[in-house]
């Protein structure tokens, strides 16, 4: 699995995967939904498919001694490393933003722990619906990915509106830090179980797909 992960940063990775973790700035930005500069590792996970498409990367892969349920999970692996790449990369701006007293964000939640914890839950979405539709059929990235953005898309929207509609996300998770700490915490805490869980499903629901596909 080591060699297989090193190959997925060799061969699979694309550049803009690492020119996106810089948009962690955006964090900084007054006035944003602050779910957009995490959605950014998604679309970086995309482009590498669509090279990885015109490479005949999963042909090359097969013809190595491995099965086809570790090049999923390696893949899998290599998607779970760079969307929480992208987050760390957001940290140390998450943390300027509130040294520098930027105020409450009017587009939605707040720039706090429990906003990381929510996006977790939306990447964990991500993996669970692109993975298994990607391998189904893995000449076709481009349609599966816009299905499943928009879906993601809804989840973020559906999120940004619970702070102003739920008094739970309102009153308690849409404040800055270190306001109710413990249930922001909590939400982390949920967030990352649900996107361990979630990755995990979309994960095997891709092995079982991929099995079944005779390229």
């Amino acid at each position: 699995m080591a060699k297989l992960l090193r190959k997925e940063f060799a061969l699979f990775a694309h550049p803009t995967s690492w020119m996106f973790l810089a948009f962690g700035a955006m964090m900084l930005i007054p006035g944003y939904p602050m779910y957009l500069p995490i959605f950014f590792a998604s679309l970086g996970l995309f482009y590498a498919c669509l090279s990885a498409r015109e490479n005949n990367d999963l042909y090359y892969t097969l013809l190595l001694p491995v099965r086809k349920r570790d090049a999923v999970r390696a893949r899998a692996l290599y998607f779970v490393i760079m969307e929480l790449m992208q987050l760390a990369a957001c940290v140390p701006f998450a943390i300027l933003r509130g040294a520098l007293k930027l105020g409450s964000n009017p587009a939605g939640m707040d720039v706090n722990v429990a906003l990381f914890g929510l996006a977790l839950i939306v990447a964990g979405v991500f993996n669970a619906l692109f993975l298994p539709r990607l391998y189904k059929n893995p000449a076709a990235v481009g349609k599966p990915f816009l299905v499943v953005s928009m879906w993601v898309f809804l989840l973020i929207f559906a999120l940004e509106a619970c702070s102003f509609v739920l008094p739970f996300f309102r009153n308690v998770l849409d404040t800055p830090d270190p306001q109710h700490l413990g249930a922001k915490l909590a939400v982390l805490a949920a967030g990352a179980a649900l996107f361990a869980l979630l990755t995990a499903l979309g994960t095997r629901r891709a092995e079982t797909i991929f099995e079944k596909v005779d390229l």
